[in-house]
């Protein structure tokens, strides 16, 4: 069956069904009341052109900025200095947004309920739930990177540990939260060294990001441990906090780190006893979220429920290390998200570490849908695709690769977006054709953006096959995002319909005088949770 598509010549579409998600965009420059805002906080983050903002670094070093974010262009700057700053930068066009650096607020560390009284008095229960009785873990490889508060390496677990590097410097205050990033860790990689406890992938190769070096940690702490792996290749985040304000710059932080190799792993929070309200960067797109469950492998009493939960892990009653200077006996059983996090985070760097060949995205997607389903049947609110188990993630046919994620928005593939250089056009002059595959989830990967090359006077034809409904849209190449509407969607829509399940849909747009790059946007249709589909492109000359 042929499911017809809009016919495009140089002119708008029909409007075009709506789409799920948000728009991924930089935050709004502030003005009036929203500018006073920002002197509620001493210092001021300020993210810059990524081409012409570097011009400018000079100015704000000299103002007392610091620069936390190089891939971003992110810098640090005293709210001071930022008002009298503000006003000619934004004149001069080099401002992308304007973020006051406030503490990360809500569920800040996604669990640690202690039990103090009887250290280790409960066995790692979560051993045989996960599989890791039935797996050999394997020597240091792909990195796992904590971003949490610091690591105690004087500890018996972390004291001589080989491969365990902290990235900048470790604090410890006298508040238990301070407990948080020695725990995390202690579950993902304590050695086994004869003391303790082991975690699930003993011999990995662990960093340590101290995200709170001077208490509560900010907005600014955070993009700063993100930058200090972005590009650094391929690797895993354990991000065991959350909030529940979103902010733009810190979903541009992790989609970034993502682009560059890093596999983000992220706790889904403990918020289920107030209905579980929206967490980030939980809910962010491409980060494994993780939820926890007991010993009868049911969902706990406190993890948030969420369409963006992945995976569950145990994460209640779990022996951690935690530092000697705040507990004198090393070691205490805890609960939370933040213990079922690690154990996920550590297990995915080991299967990626025996699986070398495997790129994040089918990584991302092979742990997950090797998952042990529970009751209901298939992907669930409350523990994702289901448990975590180690040894069929080891064996399951490895899916295809998913091409040129993170790709949500305009903004993630276009030059000078959340990159210099942003994605390689899928066809250009001298590759008039294209064919790949690829995959969407209406939680994890909601959108797929490309650019695609239009001839002047020639045509584009796209061919779709997709294996659930989806729609497939044409946007122009002054679009700023796919999820424009009004006035903007008339402008600069093309062509948009819709293809149902294994049909195949045709979709031809006309070029105008000039050569440009457009936009190829495929999202699921309403109520379609995951799709796959095929695509041919080609282009042609008059």
């Amino acid at each position: 069956m042929t499911v017809a598509f809009g016919l495009a010549c140089c002119g708008p579409a029909a409007a075009a069904p709506s789409h799920p998600g948000h728009a991924v965009l930089p935050g709004p420059l502030p003005a009036g009341r929203e500018l006073q805002r920002l002197l509620l906080y001493p210092e001021t983050l300020v993210e810059l052109d990524r081409v012409r903002g570097p011009a400018v670094a000079g100015l704000l070093k000299r103002a007392g900025g610091e620069l936390v974010s190089p891939p971003l262009q992110v810098w640090r700057v005293p709210t001071a200095a930022a008002r009298h700053l503000l006003p000619g930068l934004t004149h001069r066009r080099v401002v992308r947004s304007v973020t006051p650096d406030q503490p990360l607020d809500g569920d800040l560390w996604s669990g640690l309920f202690a039990d103090l009284a009887e250290p280790l008095a409960s066995s790692e229960w979560w051993i045989p739930h996960v599989g890791a009785d039935r797996w050999k873990p394997p020597g240091p490889g792909v990195p796992l990177t904590v971003l949490d508060s610091g690591l105690d390496v004087s500890h018996e677990e972390f004291a001589g540990r080989p491969n365990t590097k902290t990235l900048n410097k470790q604090t410890f205050g006298e508040d238990e939260s301070e407990e948080h990033g020695t725990a995390v860790s202690s579950v993902a990689a304590a050695p086994q060294n004869g003391v303790g406890i082991v975690g699930v992938y003993p011999r990995a190769r662990l960093q340590s990001w101290d995200i709170s070096p001077l208490g509560v940690p900010t907005i600014g702490d955070e993009l700063q441990g993100l930058a200090a792996v972005t590009g650094k290749g391929r690797g895993v985040l354990n991000i065991s906090f959350g909030g529940t304000t979103y902010f733009a710059v810190e979903e541009h932080a992790i989609l970034a780190a993502f682009s560059t190799g890093s596999l983000p792993v992220v706790s889904a929070g403990n918020f289920r006893e107030i209905l579980s309200p929206q967490e980030y960067p939980a809910s962010f797109a491409h980060v494994l979220t993780v939820a926890a469950t007991d010993q009868n492998d049911a969902v706990t009493v406190f993890s948030s429920a969420s369409p963006s939960v992945d995976i569950a892990a145990p994460g209640l009653d779990i022996p951690v290390a935690v530092p000697v200077s705040l507990q004198p006996e090393g070691y205490i059983t805890a609960g939370g998200t933040s213990v079922s996090t690690p154990i996920v985070s550590g297990a995915v760097a080991a299967i990626w570490t025996q699986r070398p060949r495997l790129d994040r995205t089918q990584i991302f997607e092979l742990v997950r849908t090797s998952a042990r389903d529970l009751a209901p049947a298939g992907r669930d609110p409350d523990t994702g695709f289901g448990i975590l188990n180690l040894p069929a993630a080891k064996t399951a046919r490895a899916p295809g690769v998913d091409p040129q994620e993170p790709n949500e928005d305009i903004y993630l593939v276009k030059p000078n977006g959340i990159s210099r250089i942003g994605h390689v056009p899928l066809t250009r002059p001298g590759r008039p054709q294209a064919r790949f595959g690829a995959r969407l989830d209406a939680a994890d990967d909601p959108e797929d953006v490309y650019r695609v090359y239009l001839p002047a006077r020639g045509r584009l034809t796209v061919t779709v096959k997709p294996s659930a409904n989806v729609v497939v849209e044409v946007w122009g190449s002054l679009t700023r995002t796919v999820f424009e509407r009004g006035s903007a969607q008339r402008r600069n829509l093309l062509a948009a319909s819709a293809v149902a399940a294994q049909s195949t849909g045709k979709l031809v747009v006309r070029g105008g005088r000039l050569s440009r790059y457009v936009y190829l946007d495929v999202f699921p249709a309403r109520r379609v949770p995951r799709s796959q589909y095929a695509v041919s492109l080609s282009t042609a000359r008059p």
